[in-house]
């Protein structure tokens, strides 16, 4: 009888405990509780975790207890294949940034906005990633499940476009109207889950809001500027669908961030949409494999190229091996190859 895969929940609350165990033991997973660093650290070294559902703060008396970030470290260390999600109450941008870039999360969910049928959705999801067992290159490649939803076949399933909204009526009203264009759409709540999708697959078109309720930092909500920025930076047409901004805002919206369109909720019409989402895809530029590549994506490519093994390509880039696999997985799916020779010739034939 095959045992079933293991999670692990680390969180102080119980409660919370209770909700993350049930539908973790409902997606098929035997559930491992931890309230502290110490006891995480013990279950992560007793056995292999498949996904680990981790609080950012385990002290309920201290606010800024960060202990969560130390639990992340500890994964990267000791079980590698486990894929860990930050689940928090409070949190900086400069927190979630590190806690998906550096400590290999898989993305930030906050617990205002937890909603069971989402969560149920991202553990799927998680499942459907490959384990990440060996160095080869067979570890690398992207699952059946993932690579029928890659980014490889958008000329027969349309566009990805990722909708960065917190309105859930507004995120019902964009998404249907891409998906009657044919596209199919992702949708993030947030600045952390939406950096996460970023990261984790490309993306032809991003629909944003500027004011997200959900912001890490409300005091300075300007997570949609920083989403717009990672857009261009990745060139990444970008729409603006907002019901908040000022006229310093939309001139720096397109001045600095080089958004392609912005369109304001209140005079917001259907019609218009359809038009400008077929415009900005068409903006882009025809371009081969390399350009779907991130800035971090070439980095990794490169050090390919100069011949060096995932663990040296960890020490260059200052980065955990287990995040250098999940570069060439993305790498070789993008770049339609299977192997780190075949990855290097089309590096070769690019220059």
């Amino acid at each position: 009888m095959q045992r079933r895969p293991r999670a692990l929940v680390v969180e102080d609350d119980r409660s919370w405990q209770q909700i993350l165990a049930e539908l973790l033991g409902d997606a098929g997973l035997t559930v491992d509780l931890a309230d502290t660093y110490e006891t995480a650290l013990t279950a992560i070294k007793a056995a292999p975790h498949r996904v680990a559902v981790v609080d950012l703060s385990l002290s309920g008396r201290n606010p800024h207890n960060q202990d969560g970030l130390l639990v992340l470290e500890a994964i990267g260390r000791h079980d590698p294949g486990c894929i860990p999600v930050l689940l928090t109450g409070f949190a900086t941008v400069e927190i979630a940034v590190r806690a998906l870039r550096e400590l290999n999360a898989y993305t930030c969910l906050r617990k205002e906005l937890f909603r069971r049928a989402q969560f149920r959705e991202l553990i799927r999801e998680i499942l459907a990633e490959p384990l990440l067992e060996k160095e080869d290159a067979a570890a690398a490649l992207p699952s059946t499940a993932k690579a029928e939803t890659s980014a490889a076949g958008p000329a027969t399933e349309g566009a990805h476009v990722l909708v960065v909204e917190d309105d859930a009526g507004w995120a019902g009203i964009l998404t249907e109207l891409l998906s009657d264009e044919g596209h199919r759409t992702t949708v993030a709540r947030s600045y952390g889950e939406a950096l996460g999708h970023l990261q984790r697959q490309p993306y032809d078109l991003l629909v944003v809001d500027l004011s997200l309720a959900s912001s890490l930092a409300p005091g300075d909500n300007s997570d949609g500027m920083r989403l717009l920025a990672f857009g261009r930076d990745a060139g990444i047409p970008t729409l603006v669908v907002s019901g908040m901004a000022t006229p310093d805002d939309t001139e720096r919206v397109y001045r600095e961030f080089e958004a392609f369109a912005f369109l304001e909720k209140q005079a917001f019409d259907r019609g218009t949409f359809r038009q400008v989402v077929r415009a900005a895809l068409a903006s882009r530029p025809a371009a081969g494999a390399l350009a779907l590549l991130t800035d971090r994506e070439r980095q990794v490519l490169d050090c390919l190229v100069r011949g060096m093994s995932n663990k040296e390509i960890a020490r260059e880039l200052v980065i955990s091996p287990n995040t250098v696999k999940r570069h060439l997985k993305a790498i070789y799916t993008k770049l339609e190859v299977n192997s780190r020779a075949a990855a290097v010739a089309k590096a070769m034939e690019a220059q």
